[in-house]
């Protein structure tokens, strides 16, 4: 029987304080990337914009977050684990008030940048708030567990809970509910035992480079045409640019050393073509149901969960296999299976029924539940313990410019076929079965790929370490 060991001077309740907080944070983060969805016709139909101003307000969060993620580990380690959440809560929450505020779509578009800002500063901050509360390892990897659930449970209630606030009030809401969540969080961080500065180096010119970067890449996915063209070669150059600084800079944003590693490389390209596939997905079927198929916002949500009510339990059992198996197993039979969802996908049209639409999209859910949790922890494994933290904010940062990237593709395509024979429906399908073969080829590449990965049976881990 273990006995938990708590940080010096932290007794029990604060250290449950921590982890609620930390849990309620992650959820909330989660949470914003999936309750939009279903909402945004709803945001066309009241502020205008079209698809692209659609686009714009996922991706604003999701391409702000994922920017700052590369620094804001270090952030929180020089001013404090405890502090840099507190000021990333209050911020995520101001700006939800923002958000549903919002007299227009560029005022909407601006408070989801700054939320993906504050949500950037969160998520490293709220990780390192467990570690610090529990000592010992074992009540340590539960307490990340359950921390990690809190995210996969509003995954799963984000297109749900968006379609019924949307339907029962407005789209504001799915916005308004995130402020007594977020005074919930600060009330639990009031009894946090306070986190003590660490000195840690920032790469400057790598974190605007990077976001510079990004941002450019997508603007030229989105807008297209002639806007698209320079748009795509200051991404290049931005690029370029943070590739020679990362080389040079004693303490760089990403290590490019890390990639020497086998592991490390393939475990980047399939956590990327997993977030395409997932969140691409979700974005362009829930513009399917309402916009071809006619369901409200709440119907379009709980078309949604057969979908993501398996992924918990999925992620469960796909931690059970790579500790009797090894982590190859699950990550390559996972993409398997998602491949196989969307070629299954493929064969949905305006007139398939419904409920096999809603049974069509669950080997998708089934397979990225399936190969994302041994593939973290392969990479975790692959990479020394000192560089961890990096490797975490890395594979974080790409997942979710890759999901990013693929709304503003997958978006423009959806609209882009309009054009084509059987009008706004047979067009909206096109595009629709065009983004789902770009998400089969990116999945088959990586699942074969993912055959490389050495991991002894029973232990799920890469026998090799890489040193950047």
């Amino acid at each position: 029987m273990h006995t938990e060991t708590l940080v010096v001077g932290t007794p029990p309740a604060r250290t449950g304080a921590a982890l609620g907080a930390a849990l309620l944070g992650f959820a909330l983060i989660t949470l914003d990337t999936s309750v939009v969805n279903v909402a945004l016709p709803a945001m066309g139909g009241d502020l205008g914009g079209g698809m692209t101003g659609l686009q714009w307000v996922v991706d604003a969060y999701t391409l702000a977050f994922a920017a700052l993620l590369l620094s804001t580990g270090a952030l929180a380690d020089r001013v404090g684990a405890s502090r840099a959440y507190a000021a990333g809560v209050v911020v995520f929450t101001l700006a939800s008030a923002a958000c549903g505020l919002a007299p227009g779509l560029p005022a909407l578009i601006a408070a989801r940048v700054v939320q993906g800002l504050a949500a950037a500063v969160m998520l490293p901050a709220s990780l390192a708030l467990v570690r610090e509360a529990y000592a010992d390892p074992v009540r340590r990897a539960r307490a990340v567990s359950l921390w990690a659930a809190g995210g996969t449970v509003a995954v799963a209630l984000g297109p749900v809970a968006g379609g019924a606030l949307t339907s029962a009030w407005s789209w504001r809401w799915i916005f308004f509910i995130n402020l007594p969540l977020g005074l919930l969080a600060l009330a639990l961080m009031v009894r946090v035992t306070r986190s003590r500065p660490r000195p840690a180096p920032l790469d400057i010119p790598g974190q605007l480079t990077a976001t510079l970067a990004l941002g450019a890449l997508t603007f030229a996915a989105i807008e297209g045409g002639r806007e698209g063209w320079w748009a795509l070669g200051v991404a290049l150059g931005a690029f370029a640019a943070f590739f020679v600084i990362e080389a040079r800079h004693p303490h760089p944003v990403v290590p490019l050393g890390l990639f020497r590693s086998t592991t490390v490389a393939v475990s980047v390209a399939a956590g990327s073509a997993a977030s395409v596939a997932f969140y691409g997905m979700v974005f362009v079927f829930s513009l399917f149901f309402q916009q071809v198929r006619g369901l409200s916002p709440l119907g379009a949500g709980l078309m949604f969960l057969p979908m993501t009510g398996l992924l918990a339990g999925v992620n469960i059992l796909s931690a059970k296999v790579a500790a009797r198996h090894g982590a190859r197993l699950p990550i390559v039979a996972g993409q398997v299976v998602a491949v196989g969802g969307m070629l299954l996908l493929l064969y949905v049209d305006g007139d398939t029924p419904l409920a096999l639409v809603a049974v069509a999209l669950v080997p998708l859910a089934l397979g990225c539940g399936l190969a994302l949790p041994p593939l973290i922890a392969a990479m975790m494994e692959a990479v020394p313990a000192e560089r961890a933290g990096t490797a975490a904010g890395l594979l974080n940062a790409v997942r979710q410019t890759a999901g990013g990237l693929s709304i503003a593709v997958f978006g423009s395509l959806v609209a882009g076929g309009a054009g084509e024979p059987g009008g706004r429906a047979g067009g909206f399908v096109h595009g629709m079965r065009v983004s789902l073969v770009l998400g089969i080829v990116l999945m088959t590449v990586t699942a074969l790929a993912a055959t490389r990965l050495r991991s002894p049976s029973g232990t799920g881990r890469a026998p090799s370490r890489t040193r950047a």
